[in-house]
């Protein structure tokens, strides 16, 4: 006997019941001594600071998608999870924590520190991991990694020592970006560049010999203290004569040389440039080619230093005003000029970043990137949409060094020690006790870019630098999914220490899916208020809901503009599919193995070839990443095709109307398109399918282990789809107008269908009481094209004209001013919106999302409008008198 359901599907009385007989079962485990063919994934790790945000929940949907997708189909497969220690997010975050206490890291020291931050891992850093399972990711989490865990810390050191041995890496003085407030260096990826209103401030520099004067232009005063030289273009024909010669800076005694360089823009400004080579990357490489001095101005706290002179102990901003205000009573500051530009901030605290000169360890990443760029170009890897192989191409052409070393104490700490002594450097796999000299050792105190790390993922997760049974089954990995935002910062470094470590790409395929934003397409932001808590909607709507949502909308190239409305349509797909199991349910008991072709209907061959259809389908859109089509082919399939009309259609025969082998025909159908459906939605939905499955008879084990549906070319059958084409056209073309004139289905009316041809009309002939049933009609006449009664309401639906009598089922005059009132209505409203279109202020300010909003209204009201004309006119012409008469 099959399980009965309950009335109605709740998901929190589900979903952690389901989840944890998947975790027992290990359902989530890959097989690294399988000789099948291999699926893997490895999970983009969260910071382990992190909570569930849309991002995390589109990415991991998807990824759950594919994994489960092939999981079922056969493949030997493994989603590796893991978690990643956030260099700098972490370090504030304790760091905060202590501010409470009324101490900081510096009090406790390096060790205590590192404690501290290990204790908050412990105690809080797990819950990204359980919320990830709550939206149905099926990782091995007994294999869940850590990027700071033991074996990815050696991997790590390998990696930076092999690449110390062949000199890609080295420690040099270089211009990086300083963040004043984290304290460490940024990588050029880590500055997030935002417009800002400036000004371009005219300084005067008095020439030494009195013949006059320059004048530079500055975004950024403070720097001036740091000044080493002026330069122009050497061919820039103004300042000729001024090359050679020096001048002094403002405000202070230094002088300074007059120098050409082409690097100088003759359009910026003046022409003349202020050189600080230890504040700018550009003038950094002109005083390297000119041997010019390097002075800073600021410490690393963004303060004026001693080179500053009287504004030492100033903050940069406030040297600013006071320099600004110098300079003016000192005749020196020619004007000032409003400049919008682009300014760098750190992509953790959004504090402005100061360009400054430091020792720091860099990577001379442009070997690997070589190796990378033609891994793409050759097909090696695919990235997915197309469009971002040019921007991945535009940027590792265009490489530089990679600062790799951060003046924090969280993270992996640089295997580097320097002799007190004698001044060497060693770059060691293990810790030496001394010096070959003899000397006393020191390790250096910084820590590696947390994405050197993230770098390896893909095989220091499997066990690398061992050769373990996981590296050797589970790589190269066979997709990575992940935001478009990280397609340098993680996926670029991925492919290149992939394939210079081990000579194989880190995976096959890179699916970049785009932002999830709100309903009116703006980004999600707390500020905004616009921000829907994943947890929240799981909570209120469920798991599957949620995760449909986001894969129906999840089209390549394309934003994700999510709304709860979608959300709530979609779980009313949810309780669609639970009713009509509940409905089979109640008719599968003593279900036939197999059911006679000659026994089967209509009704049941269409339904077996559309099934068909939707599986190869499915198939095409998972196989090319296009889950938003795989998803609206199911919701068509489900929804319309199975419960809207084979449901219904095959009720006579479930009831024994049809007889016995008609009965079992039909069960038999139910039954395959119920579990063949509930076995291509799992992988989007799996919770409610999982349910289901397990009630039905004739199941076996676990839905999430398969059998993914594969095409059945026997069961398509074009004919039948053909003929029930005709009949859905007679059906749906009698209740479309019932609905244009409001007859519910409570109301006996009569139809005319006529038919281009004798089979037709046969055909129509053999299926009329399920024509009358599902139109709801008391009468039906079929034929052949000819004479239409008077007073009827009439539709065109595929090759068939239908005519529907409306004499005395409605009031003609009454229906008539209801129309004429609401075109009114529709024609006032179309009339304000088309107002505020043409309105020079909307056009010129309103946001890009909010012309867009009003122009979809103005769309729909428009056809509105046609569809309340048209219908006012067929009224109109019923009324008139026929002038044949």
């Amino acid at each position: 006997m099959p399980t009965e359901l309950p009335k109605g599907y709740e998901p929190g009385q589900v979903e952690e019941r389901i989840y944890k007989s998947w975790e027992e079962s290990g359902a989530f485990k890959g097989d690294p001594l399988s000789s099948v063919r291999h699926y893997s994934i490895v999970i983009p790790p969260p910071n382990v600071t992190g909570a569930l945000h849309m991002g995390h929940a589109l990415n991991n949907t998807v990824q759950d998608i594919l994994i489960r997708y092939k999981r079922m189909d056969g493949f030997n497969t493994l989603w590796q999870p893991g978690t990643d220690h956030a260099g700098i997010a972490t370090q504030n975050v304790v760091e905060r924590q202590l501010n409470v206490e009324g101490t900081d890291r510096h009090a406790l020291g390096r060790e205590k520190f590192i404690d501290r931050v290990w204790e908050w891992r412990r105690e809080y850093g797990g819950r990204i991991i359980n919320q990830l399972k709550r939206l149905g990711s099926s990782c091995d989490w007994d294999r869940e990694r850590f990027t700071m865990d033991e074996g990815l810390s050696r991997a790590v050191r390998e990696v930076f020592v092999s690449l110390y041995e062949q000199g890609l890496i080295y420690r040099d003085d270089y211009i990086i970006n300083w963040c004043p407030r984290c304290h460490t260096a940024l990588a050029d990826l880590e500055v997030e560049h935002h417009q800002v209103e400036g000004a371009l401030h005219y300084v005067r520099y008095p020439l030494t010999d009195g013949s006059g004067f320059l004048t530079v232009a500055t975004t950024r005063p403070e720097t001036m203290l740091g000044d080493t030289a002026v330069a122009v273009n050497p061919d820039d024909q103004r300042f000729r004569e001024y090359v050679g010669k020096e001048v002094l800076l403002p405000l202070t005694e230094r002088i300074l040389p007059v120098i050409a360089d082409e690097h100088v823009d003759p359009s910026f400004g003046t022409g003349a440039l202020k050189i600080t080579p230890a504040h700018d990357p550009n003038d950094f490489e002109i005083g390297l080619k000119h041997n010019l001095p390097s002075i800073k101005a600021f410490d690393e706290n963004g303060v004026m230093n001693e080179n500053a002179g009287g504004y030492q102990g100033l903050d940069r901003f406030e040297a600013r005003r006071r320099l600004i205000a110098d300079l003016e009573s000192g005749g020196y500051l020619v004007k000032v000029e409003p400049y919008g530009h682009a300014v760098g901030h750190c992509y953790r605290c959004q504090t402005m970043i100061e360009p400054i000169q430091s020792r720091q360890w860099f990577l001379n990443v442009k070997p690997l990137a070589e190796k990378a760029i033609a891994a793409v170009r050759t097909g090696r890897t695919r990235i997915i949409p197309l469009q971002w192989e040019k921007v991945y191409y535009e940027w590792m052409e265009n490489i530089r060094p990679w600062c790799v070393s951060r003046q924090i104490w969280w993270g992996h700490r640089i295997p580097a020690w320097y002799c007190r002594d004698c001044g060497q450097v060693i770059v060691a796999r293990e810790e030496p006790e001394v010096c070959g000299c003899g000397g006393e050792l020191s390790q250096e105190t910084d820590v590696l870019d947390t994405w050197f790390s993230s770098a390896l993922w893909p095989f220091s997760t499997l066990g690398w630098p061992e050769r373990t049974d996981y590296l050797k089954t589970f790589y190269p990995t066979s997709c990575l999914v992940t935001g478009f935002d990280i397609l340098f910062f993680w996926v670029a470094r991925m492919m290149m220490m992939g394939l210079w470590f081990l000579d194989e790409v880190p995976f096959d395929d890179v699916y970049i899916h785009a932002l999830v934003r709100a309903e009116d397409g703006q980004k999600m932001s707390k500020s905004k208020g616009n921000v829907i808590d994943p947890l929240e909607v799981i909570d209120r709507y469920g798991t599957d809901s949620f995760r449909f949502t986001l894969a129906a909308l999840a089209a390549q190239g394309r934003d994700v503009k999510l709304s709860i409305k979608r959300i709530e349509g979609n779980r009313n797909f949810i309780n669609k599919i639970w009713n009509s199991a509940r409905f089979a349910l109640m008719n599968l008991d003593g279900v036939p193995d197999r059911a006679a072709a000659g026994d089967l209907s209509l009704a049941d061959r269409w339904v077996l070839s559309r099934l068909n259809e939707t599986v190869v389908q499915v198939r095409q859109f998972l196989d090319e990443y296009h889950f938003d089509r795989a998803a609206s082919v199911l919701y068509q399939f489900v929804w319309h095709e199975f419960c809207d009309w084979y449901i219904e259609l095959a009720k006579p025969a479930l009831y024994g109307k049809a007889g016995d082998r008609a009965r079992e025909a039909a069960r038999w159908t139910l039954l395959k398109a119920l579990t063949t459906s509930l076995a291509l939605l799992h992988p989007l939905i799996p919770f409610v399918t999982e349910e289901i499955w397990s009630r039905l008879p004739g199941t076996r084990g676990q839905l999430i282990l398969g059998p993914f549906p594969k095409a059945q070319p026997d069961l398509a059958d074009a004919g039948a789809e053909a003929e029930m084409k005709l009949i859905q056209d007679a059906i749906v073309g009698i209740r479309t107008v019932r609905g244009e004139f409001g007859l519910p289905p409570t109301k006996p009316v009569e139809a005319l269908l006529q038919a281009p041809d004798q089979d037709r009309v046969d055909l129509l002939e053999k299926h009329r009481a399920a024509l009358m049933d599902l139109a709801w009609a008391e009468k039906i006449t079929i034929g052949l094209p000819g004479p239409r009664p008077k007073m009827a309401a009439t539709a065109v639906a595929g090759e068939l004209e239908i005519a529907v009598p409306l004499s005395g089922l409605i009031d003609l005059a009454a229906e008539e001013a209801r129309l004429a009132k609401e075109l009114e209505k529709i024609s006032g409203e179309l009339g304000k919106v088309l107002s505020k279109l043409s309105s020079p202020g909307f056009t010129a300010k309103a946001p890009p999302e909010i012309k867009a909003k009003v122009e979809a209204q103005q769309a729909d009201l428009e056809a509105r409008k046609e569809k309340l004309a048209a219908n006012l006119e067929r009224l109109r012409n019923m009324a008139r008198p026929d002038p044949s008469a």
